[in-house]
């Protein structure tokens, strides 16, 4: 897979264990770009660790079902994230870094490494299967998915890009909608976890289409 300026082709290519930025919420999967706006101290010397070395940081949830924090301000993780790799940033002459991850694989959280910087850092098991997922493309239900899409936004009087829809490859389409999607922690580890690219569009039809059936959306937003 090339990532920006790197090509990541085998685990001899990934670090076995890296920092990690818990945030709820977010949402990265192999091809995505995740933009993220930093401030918090602490995370700010993360990014610039990352510059120095291999601009790699795994996103993670905080546990979903482990609620407890370890220790004051430091939740459990979730037990999968994925590795990203600063692609772009800016600084905003005002203390912040403006920047984007590029999404390369998923990785299972192995255990908190100690350290005395003060930002968090995992030792990791990368899914080396996610470098070559494009040849999961032709296993996804296309039509199925642009459907379920184009309900969601008549649904809720979205728009859209289409010329950019109907060019993006199978394996954009379905982790940018999943990156997109405006779904709770839960049902967005849910994506994460999909074991490959089919299961996750089944997974995010059927999510889709319970959202659907609840009347859930917020009206005149334009989905880009």
């Amino acid at each position: 897979m090339q990532v920006g300026n790197a090509r990541y082709i085998s685990a001899t290519d990934l670090p076995d264990s890296l920092p990690v930025f818990p945030l709820t919420g977010a949402l990265l999967l192999p091809a995505g770009q995740l933009p993220l706006n930093i401030f918090e101290p602490r995370y700010l010397e993360m990014f610039d660790h990352a510059l120095r070395g291999n601009r790699l940081i795994g996103m993670i949830q905080p546990s979903l079902v482990e609620p407890l924090e370890l220790e004051p301000g430091l939740p459990a993780l979730s037990k999968m994230g994925c590795i990203g790799r600063i692609t772009s940033y800016a600084e905003t002459g005002d203390g912040r870094y403006i920047l984007s991850l590029s999404g390369i694989c998923r990785f299972r959280f192995l255990e908190e490494v100690k350290t005395s910087l003060p930002f968090r850092q995992a030792k990791i098991s990368p899914f080396i299967a996610d470098l070559n997922s494009a040849q999961e493309e032709d296993s996804v239900d296309r039509e199925k998915l642009l459907d379920t899409f184009r309900s969601y936004l008549e649904a809720n009087k979205l728009e859209a890009d289409w010329e950019s829809v109907q060019r993006a490859s199978n394996l954009t389409l379905v982790n940018s909608l999943s990156m997109m999607s405006p779904f709770g922690p839960a049902e967005k580890q849910a994506l994460l976890e999909a074991p490959d690219l089919r299961a996750r569009a089944d997974t995010l039809i059927a999510i889709t289409e319970i959202h659907l059936a609840r009347g859930f959306g917020d009206p005149d937003t334009v989905l880009q």
